[in-house]
């Protein structure tokens, strides 16, 4: 017997209100990591989401939906500025020739995550035999964390107390980022709102999020309609494609790394080529599956190599806000997320539309459609994209130089302006 009898509408808001609240912190998120730093931003932020995680239980059971559905809503409030701080502590900590391998490692780590924690939320809830262990270990496994981040993390290499001078002076020569404890940089709002590389950049985050966000929400409803998959059948083979996408991710961040450290390929050439693959891979894919009919072995091995190929998103597209200014990753990221997360909100309402009898005809002309998004906002990447890092990263009459470093009495390397 179910502890909760909620109907369809209140089950679909308490688990759609975590997104109300992600997508409204994201721009205030990156803000506050561009300005202040990327470690209080994620930190706070993972410490309330672990507390309402841990209350969760409590709160479903003592009060009611509505209840639950403002704790979520909190909990994605807390989330929302955790992929800008991330971008924003990243472009300041890891130089360009790094940063396809170690932002795979990062943002592909999301996938990982995801997969973990559906095989221990399973585990727990058959060894307790109780839905509230899921909640009590994961929210305390976060807590746990927190206290490694506070201790390990610090916003700018001349911050930390724990690594060498000589690596000090390596990242500030190599990245050159602006301090954000400083308290001496503005947000270049009207630059960034007309800048032709950053358009380029949420234009094909629109295409890329429609892609995905397409086949997250359709694909298992694709597999159970069309190709008669079992529950079982369904649940397996759905995870495939985004096994196959972290694999690709990874390994693609490492190629991506060794191209730019070959000196023969420039940043931009790079970003603009993986993006491609990304985004043309899925379209053929897709459309491939569409046309397999009812053999379930061409099916899922199109989708699992077109979602696998949107793997090399990773080290190009995730990584391309950090290219474009160091010293404004978060707030970039923010927008561009922002942004993109609106084709969440409307391809699953215009898929829906578009398969009101689920016929394999209609689900073609769903993965046309998807195909056509991507391949269109790809060209205009193309065209406007870019890797370079734009004149209003820094800022205006500002100039720095490394002060020298003293390994005995281990001083640091302090950026001074001139």
């Amino acid at each position: 017997e179910m502890e909760f009898d909620w109907d369809e509408k209140t089950q679909g808001l308490v688990l759609s209100s975590f997104f109300w609240g992600y997508v409204i912190t994201q721009m205030p998120g990156g803000m506050l990591a561009d300005l202040y730093g990327g470690k209080a931003t994620l930190g706070l932020g993972m410490l309330f989401s672990s507390i309402g995680t841990i209350i969760t239980p409590y709160v479903a059971r003592a009060y009611g939906p509505e209840e639950l559905i403002i704790l979520r809503l909190i909990i994605g409030l807390a989330q929302g500025p955790l992929y800008p701080a991330m971008s924003r502590l990243l472009a300041t900590w890891v130089p360009i020739e790094e940063r396809g391998r170690l932002g795979s490692l990062v943002f592909a780590g999301a996938q990982v995550g995801n997969v973990a924690s559906m095989q221990l939320g399973g585990f727990l809830m058959r060894y307790t035999n109780s839905w509230t262990s899921v909640f009590y270990v994961f929210g305390i496994f976060g807590l746990l964390w927190l206290v490694f981040w506070f201790v390990l993390i610090y916003n700018h290499p001349n911050r930390h107390p724990f690594i060498s001078s000589k690596e000090k002076q390596y990242l500030n020569r190599a990245i050159n980022a602006v301090d954000p404890e400083d308290g001496k940089l503005t947000i270049p709002w009207k630059s960034i709102a007309t800048s032709a590389p950053v358009w380029g950049l949420i234009i094909v985050q629109i295409g890329h999020d429609w892609g995905l966000f397409t086949i997250i929400t359709d694909l298992p409803k694709y597999m159970k309609s069309v190709l008669r998959f079992s529950v079982v059948e369904n649940g397996l083979l759905s995870g495939l494609p985004y096994i196959v996408m972290w694999l690709v991710a990874m390994g693609s961040g490492f190629i991506v790394d060794s191209m730019l450290s070959s000196k023969y390929f420039t940043v931009t050439c790079i970003r603009k080529t993986f993006v491609t693959i990304a985004s043309v891979g899925p379209a053929l894919g897709i459309v491939a599956a569409s046309y397999s009919g009812c053999d379930k072995v061409l099916a899922v091995t199109s989708f699992t190599i077109g979602m696998g190929l949107m793997g090399t998103f990773v080290p190009s597209l995730k990584v391309n806000a950090l290219d474009l200014s160091p010293n404004f990753a978060g707030t970039l990221m923010a927008i561009v997320g922002t942004i993109g997360c609106l084709s969440g909100v409307i391809a699953p309402y215009i898929v829906g539309v578009m398969v009101p009898n689920s016929s394999m005809e209609e689900w073609r002309d769903v993965f046309w459609l998807s195909a056509a998004i991507l391949i269109a906002t790809n060209l205009l990447f193309l065209q406007y994209g870019s890797g370079n890092v734009q004149p209003w990263n820094e800022k205006p009459n500002r100039q720095y130089e490394s002060s020298d470093i003293n390994n005995e009495n281990n001083t640091t390397s302090i950026l001074k302006p001139l």
